[in-house]
């Protein structure tokens, strides 16, 4: 297998070959692949050093997959001509998600939609990857109306620049080249991507549409406040859901605890629940603080915690890979 990871250099870059370390891919030509400025760089995969390339060289070598995280304006110029030269594309940015010719995938949701002709196939949003993760199987079982998730999100999700504005606040010093409108250190932005006419953000659409488009249902209804805070590790997710069927608190957990790639941690009682400093560097999506909303007939409120590094980018783009990597063999 011959992998290109476009973006290498950047935070979810770097996560993409961590976690390709963690697989059989280890063993794969792996092929890092950067803008200009980045070219001739040295990347440490196995214990190999690899070498940065551009876009032209990574074609010629025509790689089996090329997984992107460069950002919009790169997948939208390049993915078309990886497509194009036979290489199955995985794109971590938004430029293809709501196209309705390519396909928006979960692995443990969706994943079964793939054939061999999606040359294109879209990441979704961090936020939104963690969240439906819980919601389909408990839709599958009750029948969702209604989702009302408000994030709290790493500074991760922005990428290097705000990590270093976030670690300069916190040494007392002022950011020289702030990702943030606002400082970020003892502080909480309810802003995240730029605000809409409707008065929402991108992200809060972002998650709007691709948890109807990843579910493919437009029939569940979903509103959402997308805020940053101060950490890394992952984002958190506080999940109000109102269901079409009762349910019993022992079903969720149950329901919950047998979904692959999901972890119940829940025993308030105990100090037992989801957090950001524990999610951090772990595949899976974690989940507790499971209660019944009493001011809803049906309603149900979860806290939802995922390393959006891992599971809200690199993770879910290599399973990806990965299941089409099986289906080739097939």
């Amino acid at each position: 297998m011959k992998i290109a990871v476009v973006g290498a250099t950047g935070l979810v870059g770097t996560e993409i070959f961590t976690v390709l370390g963690e697989t059989e891919f280890r063993h794969s030509t792996i092929l890092p692949v950067a803008s200009v400025r980045s070219l001739g760089k040295k990347i440490q995969f196995s214990g190999r050093e690899l070498t940065v390339i551009g876009m032209e060289e990574a074609i010629y070598e025509k790689p089996d997959f090329a997984i992107f995280s460069a950002g919009g304006s790169t997948s939208l110029e390049w993915a078309p001509k990886f497509a194009e030269a036979g290489i199955t594309v995985v794109d971590n940015s938004s430029a293809w998600r709501m196209d309705p010719d390519k396909k928006l995938i979960v692995p443990e949701i969706n994943g079964h939609t793939l054939k061999d002709s999606d040359k294109i196939i879209a990441n979704p949003n961090c936020s939104t990857i963690q969240m439906v993760m819980v919601l389909q199987p408990l839709h599958q079982a009750f029948g969702i109306k209604r989702v009302v998730v408000s994030t709290y999100q790493s500074v991760t999700g922005t990428g290097v620049k705000a990590v270093t504005q976030m670690m300069e606040e916190r040494a007392g010093k002022t950011p020289q080249n702030p990702a943030y409108p606002h400082p970020i250190d003892l502080n909480v932005l309810p802003h995240i991507d730029s605000f809409l006419e409707n008065g929402y953000t991108k992200e809060e659409m972002k998650m709007v549409n691709e948890t109807m488009k990843i579910m493919g249902t437009d029939q569940i209804k979903v509103t959402a406040t997308t805020v940053r805070i101060p950490v890394m590790g992952g984002h958190s997710e506080s999940v109000n859901i109102e269901f079409e069927k009762p349910f019993e608190l022992e079903e969720i957990r149950n329901i919950l605890s047998d979904t692959s790639g999901v972890v119940v941690q829940d025993d308030p009682f105990h100090n037992v629940y989801p957090m950001p400093i524990w999610s951090k560097g772990r595949n899976e999506v974690f989940v507790g603080r499971i209660r019944r909303d009493f001011s809803i007939p049906n309603g149900l409120n979860l806290w939802i915690v995922a390393d959006n590094l891992r599971k809200g980018a690199a993770t879910n783009a290599v399973q990806i890979v990965e299941l089409l990597a099986q289906k080739a063999r097939k």
